[in-house]
């Protein structure tokens, strides 16, 4: 493997948690305000649908970037 593209792919996986703790913070915190929940079921339903929320942003964030850093990496130094 070659250091370019691992250290890029390093540099991607820590720009991922980054993005991923920055943008969790301000989406959930804004889904947190605007809940309107009524009942249990209903409070329940809506804290689900956020771990859905989530999971494809640690996808997204967490999983993409370090692919994205190994290729630019490999594509401009390697």
């Amino acid at each position: 493997m070659n250091n370019a593209g691992l250290v890029g792919a390093v540099i991607g996986f820590a720009l991922g948690l980054l993005e991923y703790r920055l943008m969790s913070a301000v989406v959930i915190g804004a889904l947190r305000r605007t809940d309107r929940s009524t009942t249990e079921a209903e409070k329940a339903d809506y804290e689900r649908r956020i771990r859905i929320l989530r999971a494809v942003l640690v996808v997204m964030t967490i999983g993409l970037m370090p692919v994205l850093g190994f290729v630019i990496g490999r594509a401009l130094f390697g």
